[in-house]
């Protein structure tokens, strides 16, 4: 199963590769405990549909199609692999659905790089991202540059195509720059912590106006959101299984909408439907609003806790999705 790492870093990474050598593709493939009958082959930067595969009667999945060179992802519906397709690749895929990333096997021409991607991702599930990022600055760059030769030197070490060597290289480097950049965001957002937090004076959706003042004696769990951002949905399912666990704790949970203002009615559209809790205000000038601003917020979803003092606990706190948000609310609703 593919794990989330760090989920904040997809708004820094822009994936390299994609040469202008036409390539006709052909997969089959075989999958047990399947999530879908139709596999999907998206262009990896913008998830664009290139290919659509319908499962036959045997089970079996097969496509042709003419593509670029280089990186794209297998979708079946529910979770997603790397693939590199080059000149007359002809692919064939087993896995169990069950064991995403860890049962993949190719075989056939173009087996080679695309095994190599699958194991790499598993070896990638299981580095530790957050004991990275929690390194002072110093032990950060030592072991940022530790990585990057480590994997530069794995990617060396195998007979794998020229052309895949130098884009995957290309990927390495943009990524932990990436990464580098996240932890710049987080060391700024770090230096918040102890102070007056920003305030706000927004509608909400039950009517009326309210401020972060209003709940002066409670911690505030702040969600800052939008409808139109898959992660932040992708949250809200465990928002709800936070807000049951503390319900009678000394906490407000509180979600800002970062939509336009054309799209108001969309918000509370999605409110209704989603029966979602807490309380929800609607920020008055989306990315541009004031408390966006000072929190200097540029990619959603980010969560912030407010102390009862109206002092930031963690500007950047922990997502519902992680075990961490628990460990931090146990600690400070005793």
């Amino acid at each position: 199963m593919k794990k989330v790492l760090v989920l904040a870093l997809l708004a820094f990474v822009s994936i390299a590769g994609f040469s202008q050598k036409k390539s006709t593709f052909v997969l089959q493939a075989e999958i047990a405990n399947r999530n879908s009958d139709t596999l999907r082959i998206l262009n990896r930067t913008n998830g664009k549909e290139l290919l659509k595969m319908a499962v036959d009667k045997k089970g079996i999945f097969k496509g042709t199609v003419a593509l670029d060179n280089g990186f794209y992802l297998l979708f079946d519906g529910k979770e997603y692999a790397s693939l590199f397709l080059k000149n007359s690749y002809n692919l064939k895929l087993k896995m169990d659905a069950k064991q995403f990333d860890e049962s993949i096997v190719f075989t056939g021409v173009g087996a080679v790089e695309n095994n190599y991607l699958a194991q790499n991702t598993v070896a990638e599930s299981k580095f530790d991202y957050n004991a990275l990022l929690a390194l002072d600055e110093t032990n950060f760059a030592t072991r940022i540059a530790e990585k990057k030769s480590a994997d530069v030197a794995d990617l060396a070490s195998k007979k794998l195509d020229p052309e895949f060597v130098a884009i995957q290289k290309q990927n390495i480097e943009m990524n932990l720059a990436s990464l580098q950049q996240y932890y710049q965001k987080i060391a700024e957002s770090n230096k918040m912590n102890g102070a007056p937090s920003p305030t706000f004076e927004y509608d909400n959706y039950k009517g009326g106006k309210t401020k972060l003042e209003d709940f002066r004696g409670k911690f505030v769990y702040i969600d800052v959101w939008a409808t139109w951002c898959g992660p932040c949905r992708q949250e809200i399912p465990f928002l709800k299984k936070v807000e049951e666990k503390y319900h009678d704790k000394n906490i407000v949970f509180l979600s800002m909408s970062i939509d336009k203002l054309k799209d108001v009615e969309k918000w509370k559209t999605m409110i209704k439907e989603k029966e979602l809790g807490g309380v929800q205000v609607f920020a008055d000038n989306d990315w541009n609003s004031k408390f966006v601003q000072e929190y200097k917020i540029t990619g959603i979803p980010r969560f912030i806790l407010v102390d009862p003092n109206g002092n930031i606990v963690k500007a950047d706190a922990p997502r519902p999705s992680s075990g961490e948000l628990h460990t931090l609310l146990d600690s400070v609703l005793k």
